[in-house]
This record gives structure tokens, sequence and C-alpha cells, in this order.
């Protein structure tokens, strides 16, 4: 079986939830968030506005 492409590192919440993913291929870091029947899925981006990047060997 293919391992997945995104890896959760990072989660909180129940009812609303955040979570942050990693692209394993590219590194790039996600934050997701849903509440009820709604959510976002957007780019994390440091101080200079690029993405965040991280190891790709998760």
């Amino acid at each position: 079986m293919k391992e997945k492409r995104f890896e959760v590192v990072y989660s909180q919440g129940t009812m609303d939830v955040q979570r942050v993913l990693v692209d394993r291929e590219t590194g790039v870091h996600y934050l997701q968030t849903s509440w009820g029947y709604a959510g976002g899925l957007t780019v994390l981006l440091d101080r200079e506005g690029k993405p965040v990047i991280g190891q790709t060997n998760l």
C-alpha cells in the first residue's frame, strides 16, 4: 500500500478543529480548520511571507 502523502503533525480541538499537515513530498506545512459543516485549508507562511517548509522524511 502506498504511504499517505500528508502527515498530521499537530491537532487541537474537538468541535472546532485546527490541524497542521505536512506534505511528505514537498515538506510544505498547511493549516486546516473545520467547524460544523465549514472548513478551510491554507499554506503556513513565515515572517517573510514564504511557505513554511520542514522535513520531507516523516
